[in-house]
């Protein structure tokens, strides 16, 4: 895949950041917390990449929408109760960032988190630096819409033919398809590698850090 790209668009939870358990945990805890039923992991995992309301939507389908504020706002407060640092990055993904910046590349992010969430990232991370820019679902339309990755090209004047999607969810990969853009798939995160190859990703990696040396030949 060199020099076949541009522009690349991460997803955060789960693709750079090893991020799912603790997900998968701020989710059922705001279940027990709002007396609802307390989904499995596998459910829990399945809705990651989703804005936390639609994410809540999918879990919980038919709850009022006051419930459904209760349990946003409990799952916010538990993931917040622990901040992300750059230790929490998946195996060599900072050095990989850097080396692709100072590759030329441009980078950006896609994510269902919200503004506030993913700004208190990047400064954690010490990567705010890194992304010429980033999209939160609180900000435009959640995954698997395509406007994300619609508005991040624009504002790069890459071209659909140079940009890639990497991700670890099912809606990373459906929004890159319905966007038009290629992906590439890492099955660390939310999603086995069975399930995210039915997306047509142009490979599937173990790890994010192991695109550095795919994408550089």
């Amino acid at each position: 895949m060199k020099n076949r790209f541009d522009l690349i668009i991460f997803d955060w939870d789960g693709t750079l950041v090893n991020s799912i358990d603790w997900i998968v945990h701020c989710l059922q805890k705001a279940a027990e917390q709002c007396d609802c039923v307390i989904p499995d992991r596998q459910a829990a995992k399945h809705v990651i990449g989703l804005s936390i309301k639609n994410a809540v939507d999918a879990l919980f389908p038919g709850i009022d929408e006051a419930t459904l504020d209760q349990l946003v706002a409990c799952y916010s407060q538990e993931y917040h109760s622990r901040e992300t640092g750059r230790e929490d990055f998946f195996p060599g993904v900072y050095d990989m960032l850097v080396q692709l910046k100072q590759t030329g590349y441009q980078l950006a992010v896609a994510t269902g988190k919200n503004r506030a969430g993913l700004q208190q990232a990047l400064r954690a991370t010490g990567t705010e630096e890194l992304f010429c820019v980033t999209r939160c679902a609180d900000e435009t339309a959640s995954k698997p819409d395509p406007r994300m990755i619609r508005e991040i090209i624009e504002h790069t004047n890459a071209s659909n033919e140079r940009a890639l999607m990497v991700g670890d969810s099912i809606h990373d990969l459906q929004m890159a398809l319905n966007a038009q853009i290629s992906s590439v798939a890492v099955s660390c995160g939310a999603h086995p590698e069975d399930i995210l190859q039915q997306y047509n990703p142009l490979m599937c990696l173990q790890q994010p850090a192991d695109l550095l040396n795919i994408i550089r030949g």
